[in-house]
């Protein structure tokens, strides 16, 4: 529930590692660059040190899927200069939709180019003889960026709204999900642990579970800090530090799949399902940001502000308040993120409010000058959630929104008193209608990455609601007579 503070040291060390270059504009120009072939080089004397065999080349679908391909050790170069090809398709998981037509691209359509992002190559802790590289996609028949590639579409939105802003955005999220006991079936799922929030010895139980997670993060470079057991059936939280927008996604995709790993050592499963159980807490995937100057100064911050907040703060976080119902399409994702916010009672981000301390809000000022998203859920892609909370903020600095007062009391309360405090969208449909008129909000997804998850998404609510559910079987199968 809190993300670790993050001190001076920890911001310079961030800044201290530089900027996160653009990806190369051009298929051309990222396959014949000096200074990456020479990475390239280099990443070899490693392979051959560390007796690596086999490398996996990731890249990420909209849906925050992380696919690509396997590709021996001994063909390195070539891949890594060149890239590997793969249908369009692949930036939506190359599934089909109702129709059995393939979501956002045709079979007719050409192939893409991923080209690996040389600098994320990393060993893996569970083999060794295995590594993996994350990509950034190319159209080989443009030779430009393939514009439906989140992570590349990150970078270039990222260093946009840092150089307009003049600032540098930095990111932290709080990852929850569960470990439940294996089943053959989804609809038995059973929590390894009870759900008592904070309880050491619920932590206890899921201790080898945990240290290997958090060896392996260590290993990968995420370093997990604070932790603790939430307040759901075998709800973990394992917390790391803040980092630039496309760091932090990097870091989230990569503890998912440690996750993965781990569960298949343990024989457990690991969920980031929103929302498996009724009246439990959900897993949320709060966003925490703020801005930072070239000293590192928190410039979010100012003590005399309305909950601690700058000037610039307040506007950012005004930006965020006038988008969130086109940011929930992108930020809850699924139809089950919904589910998160029609169960009562488990400090569900639900009205459009903010306020210091507050967990009733929609945003809530966790310390002078840090705020977070809470609108977020585990199932959610990062690197389209923080291209799109860049974009509202911009807009909200652009245009000097002002957000109003702070909210200092319970929601919840002022709702009884007949107060009007408008809410989160009811569900995945109402949320994409939002993410339509919202121009914004789609401008974090230029061209074909809006088309290609607008596809994938309404095809996602259309067969939830021709889907018959166990839910309607108890109630209305023998309601007459």
């Amino acid at each position: 529930m809190a993300v670790v503070e993050r001190g001076p040291t920890q911001v310079q060390e961030v800044l201290a590692k530089g900027a996160v270059p653009d990806p190369y504009p051009t298929l051309e120009l990222a396959r014949n660059d000096p200074a990456r072939l020479d990475k390239i080089r280099q990443v070899r004397k490693f392979i051959d040190d560390n007796g690596i065999k086999y490398i996996f080349f990731q890249q990420v679908s909209v849906s925050g899927h992380v696919n690509g391909k396997g590709v021996s050790a001994t063909m390195w170069e070539k891949v890594a200069e060149a890239g590997y090809q793969l249908v369009y398709g692949a930036t939506a998981d190359l599934f089909v939709d109702q129709q059995d037509r393939y979501i956002g691209f045709g079979p007719e359509e050409s192939e893409l180019a991923a080209i690996a992002d040389v600098d994320t190559f990393r060993q893996l802790p569970w083999d060794k003889r295995v590594a993996r590289v994350f990509c950034d996609c190319y159209d080989t028949e443009s030779g430009g960026l393939l514009e439906s590639d989140p992570r590349q579409n990150l970078k270039r939105i990222m260093n946009e709204v840092e150089q307009e802003l003049g600032y540098t955005f930095l990111c932290g999220i709080e990852p929850e999900m569960m470990w439940l006991k294996k089943s053959d079936d989804p609809n038995k799922a059973e929590g390894i642990t009870k759900p008592w929030c904070y309880h050491i010895n619920q932590f206890e139980e899921l201790r080898d579970i945990i240290l290997d997670v958090v060896d392996y993060g260590e290993q990968l470079g995420i370093h997990p800090t604070y932790g603790d057991h939430e307040d759901s059936p075998g709800q973990l939280e394992l917390n790391f530090l803040f980092d630039r927008a496309i760091r932090t996604a990097d870091n989230l995709s990569t503890y998912r799949q440690i996750c993965a790993a781990v569960a298949r050592k343990h024989d457990v499963v690991a969920t980031f399902m929103p929302k498996p159980f009724t009246g439990v807490s959900a897993n949320g995937a709060h966003h925490h940001f703020t801005l930072v100057d070239e000293e590192g100064n928190n410039v979010f911050y100012e003590p005399e502000g309305p909950a601690k907040l700058s000037e610039i703060g307040l506007q950012f976080m005004g930006g965020i308040l006038e988008h969130y119902r086109g940011l929930c399409a992108i930020t809850a994702p699924t139809v089950n993120s919904y589910k998160r916010f029609w169960d009562f009672g488990f400090w569900a981000p639900i009205y459009k409010d903010y306020g210091w301390q507050n967990r009733t809000t929609l945003v809530r000022v966790a310390s002078g000058g840090r705020f977070e998203f809470r609108a977020v859920d585990s199932a959610c892609n990062p690197y389209l959630t923080q291209a799109a909370l860049l974009k509202a903020g911009l807009d909200g600095v652009k245009r000097k929104l002002d957000p109003g007062p702070p909210q200092q009391r319970n929601v919840y309360d002022v709702l009884d008193e007949g107060v009007d405090v408008p809410r989160v969208p009811g569900h995945l449909g109402e949320a994409l209608e939002a993410l339509e008129q919202d121009e914004v909000v789609k401008s974090a997804l230029p061209g074909r990455l809006y088309d290609v998850y607008m596809h994938y998404k309404r095809d996602e609510w259309q067969r939830f609601l021709g889907a018959v559910t166990d839910w309607e079987r108890e109630r209305y199968l023998d309601i007459l007579p």
